[in-house]
């Protein structure tokens, strides 16, 4: 991932993570990507530790690659308005799935109880699904499958979307300080593997 980036350059590199963390948010062929280790790398990229790195990639370097309050503001805006896209998506899938008889793959039963559920524990879902790989995709539509109150979704969804987008890209941005520039070959990808497996758990 590093080595893509690096390659296009910084422009490049912010849509490139721009782009999967509103694709990972709320389009449902994003649940593959990997937003958790994507922001921890982009955090580290935004570090000055990040040039040792770098260098070795042939950057030729003594920055960070990204800067820092451009990456964070990006990330937040890119994980929001995924999530409310895949709110609206819900929003307007979910009228036609409640005029829908049941069938093998679908049950009024379950949309009954996604609704009722979302009524709820709309607020807590929406932000702790933004830290489960998959989930974090398809929790703002069902959200509106649930046709959860929108201001309501909306508030949660800035709060989530705070937590995981600003939060993980810190902590890439931090642990690279602390861990030393020349410690990072030696760390970076048991951490980024750490944290799929966590996410994953």
């Amino acid at each position: 991932m590093i080595e893509l980036i690096v390659r296009y350059g910084p422009i490049v590199g912010y849509l490139m993570v721009f782009g999967i963390i509103f694709a990972e948010s709320g389009l449902l062929v994003g649940f593959f990507l990997p937003g958790d280790s994507l922001l921890f790398t982009a955090g580290f990229l935004a570090s000055p530790a990040s040039a040792v790195v770098l260098n070795k990639l042939g950057a030729n370097t003594t920055e960070s690659f990204f800067l820092l309050p451009l990456l964070l503001i990006g990330c937040f805006l890119a994980a929001v308005i995924g999530d409310s896209v895949g709110y609206l998506f819900g929003k307007r899938v979910g009228v036609r799935l409640f005029q829908r008889e049941d069938s093998m793959f679908f049950s009024q039963k379950n949309i009954n109880r996604a609704q009722a559920f979302y009524d709820q524990h709309g607020g807590k879902a929406i932000v702790l699904a933004r830290f489960i790989p998959i989930v974090r995709t398809f929790a703002p539509i069902v959200a509106g499958i649930g046709s959860m109150n929108y201001r309501r979704f909306l508030m949660f969804n800035l709060i989530g979307g705070l937590l995981w987008a600003v939060g993980v890209t810190l902590l890439g941005y931090f642990l690279a300080a602390v861990i030393g520039p020349e410690n990072v070959d030696k760390y970076l990808l048991p951490i980024v593997a750490l944290i799929v497996l966590v996410s994953v758990a």
